[in-house]
């Protein structure tokens, strides 16, 4: 578990960020100890090559986060070391996928329009550039923790009015059901990984330098035809996923 080595000291991300940002990769990996105890500020200081300072803004960023807990002669513990395991099928669904790891579940409608398909919409939907589709940019949360957010195109002559559906159901699945759609299958799936934008940091209660695992994934109903393409960005100390076949 080295530090030094990975601190970029020329202009760009502040260090004490990317003190955090490896502070917060080594909690998902499990590197610390069972009990759940942050080495020392000193021992931090040691490791990463940088005076107490730099490593005290690390651990007050990812405290205001939720991921560290700092107590006042006990040190800092980890508050949250697990991660919702959410499963990637044939049968892709938010809730349940999650259904046996939270209690709540909730999806908030941030934006919605109806707008003409770029080429990439178009491509993932078989629709022609310039077609009407319906955009929905949502959030969702597990127990009260935002986990994800999405950017949601659907066809727009058939799916006239989903974001009302979605509003009131708050769950894509259930508002299908307005449109006449009871099943539904995963067609592709792509991920990739990236620092959070500053939407992310604002929308999901992040800190700079927080990983993105990022989704493109096609839905299709059971005569094979494109539904719905999402782009989901979920944080990589929140959510982890499994491929399931």
């Amino acid at each position: 578990m080295t530090g030094v080595g990975m601190l970029q000291r020329q202009k760009g991300v502040a260090i004490w960020r990317q003190i955090a940002d490896r502070i917060r990769t080594n909690v998902s990996a499990g590197l610390y100890d069972q009990a759940g105890t942050l080495p020392s500020e000193m021992q931090l200081a040691t490791e990463f090559g940088v005076n107490r300072h730099t490593v005290r803004a690390a651990i007050a960023a990812l405290s205001d986060e939720g991921l560290l807990l700092v107590e006042k002669g006990k040190g800092t513990r980890i508050a949250r070391k697990d991660r919702f395991d959410f499963p990637i099928s044939p049968r892709t669904r938010f809730t349940a996928g999650l259904a046996d790891q939270a209690q709540q579940f909730s999806g908030e409608l941030l934006r919605e329009c109806m707008e003409q398909a770029d080429a990439e919409v178009a491509t993932y939907l078989g629709l022609s550039v310039g077609a009407d589709v319906c955009r929905l940019e949502t959030r969702r949360s597990a127990d009260g923790q935002a986990v994800g957010r999405a950017i949601t195109w659907l066809p727009g002559q058939r799916f006239a009015g989903f974001a009302e559906a979605f509003r009131r159901k708050q769950s894509i699945t259930k508002a299908f059901l307005d449109f006449g759609v009871t099943d539904y299958l995963r067609k592709s799936t792509e991920v990739s990984a990236v620092h959070a934008d500053q939407e992310d940091l604002d929308i999901l209660g992040l800190t700079p330098g927080a990983i993105m695992l990022v989704t493109r994934s096609l839905n299709t109903d059971l005569a094979d035809q494109p539904i719905q393409y999402s782009i989901t960005r979920f944080p990589a100390d929140r959510v982890q996923f499994s491929i399931r076949f």
